[in-house]
């Protein structure tokens, strides 16, 4: 498995809310759901996304923005219009002083917005729990990623609609499939342009990657630098120097956070206890697991799988 394969592996979408949404201007919608990720297609007309740290950027037909949660952001038919409709966790719709829009925005079948036949058409599909998008991943994404059309297959795009308009039996697995597809082809072309994070690219050194594969594929292992080191050849400094260098953390950090993610995954995905996930990856016991897990996430295990509180996903 390639580094991309591996990072995208333990992204899956289970019922991820998929939407299309149909707007005459001027609209602004201001996105508050806190997800995890969220990807937004323009099938027609443009529209613009701009977040607290980003200034705004346009969008034309045809081009892909993905969001990684929890921030904020705002898409919108202009740079500068104030927002109109607040999406609240759950999808929910409302004003900017809380009313309830969902009725009144509703225009079908997975279809909201102010005009059924809206100058701008977004499709937008939203991983809605933290388990459904790798930990690793979230860490690795900035907080806006944006893909023109020339990037992607626009058949992906046209699968999608045409599947969103239906309601036919196993119709959710479709969609998340597709979504799945669509997100990604999407970072495959953005891995494509160099703008992986470092330790992406350490997997092309021969002992430097060697190495980051021990700590993937045997997690639970005792590794120390020095154990390391002797594995793949080298010397204790030499290992730490060029790993730090390449990897952007040192070997025994890295580790720490390779366990910790699959944990996170491991809690969303299986309903095995804590106990038998802290050995599988790595920890002594499920309290060590269960310190190191909320000290990394800021949620406990417990409360991370019974979905109560979305863990952090530190800044990349």
């Amino acid at each position: 498995m390639d580094a991309l394969a591996g990072l995208l592996e333990g992204s899956r979408a289970r019922g991820a809310f998929l939407s299309c949404g149909l707007l005459t201007p001027p609209w602004s919608v201001r996105v508050e759901d806190g997800a995890p990720l969220k990807v937004v297609a323009v099938i027609r007309g443009e529209a613009w996304v701009r977040t607290d740290r980003m200034p705004a950027r346009r969008l034309g037909v045809g081009d892909v923005a993905i969001f990684r949660g929890p921030q904020p952001y705002i898409v919108a038919d202009g740079p500068a219009t104030a927002p109109q409709i607040v999406v609240q966790p759950g999808q929910g719709l409302t004003a900017p002083d809380g009313a309830n829009l969902c009725d009144t925005m509703s225009l079908g079948l997975r279809r909201w917005g102010t005009d059924l036949d809206g100058e701008t058409m977004l499709v937008s599909g939203t991983y809605e729990t933290p388990g459904a998008v790798s930990s690793r991943l979230l860490r690795t994404l900035p907080h806006v990623v944006v893909l023109d059309r020339d990037e992607l297959d626009s058949r992906l795009l046209d699968m999608l609609v045409e599947e969103a308009a239906k309601d036919l039996p196993a119709q959710t697995v479709v969609l998340d499939r597709l979504l799945d597809l669509l997100l990604s082809a999407a970072l495959r072309a953005w891995f494509a342009r160099q703008q992986a994070p470092v330790w992406y690219h350490a997997y092309g050194d021969p002992l430097i990657g060697k190495a980051l594969s021990l700590l993937e594929n045997d997690p639970a292992h005792p590794w120390t630098v020095v154990v390391l080191a002797e594995t793949v050849g080298m010397s204790r400094a030499g290992l730490a120097r060029r790993f730090t260098e390449l990897v952007g953390e040192p070997p025994m950090a890295y580790l720490t956070s390779w366990r910790l993610s699959l944990a996170a995954d491991l809690l969303a995905d299986t309903d095995c206890t804590v106990e038998s996930i802290a050995r599988r990856v790595g920890y002594g016991s499920a309290f060590a697991l269960s310190a190191a897990f909320k000290r990394h996430f800021g949620v406990s295990p417990r409360d991370f799988r019974l979905g109560n509180v979305a863990p952090m996903a530190p800044t990349a």
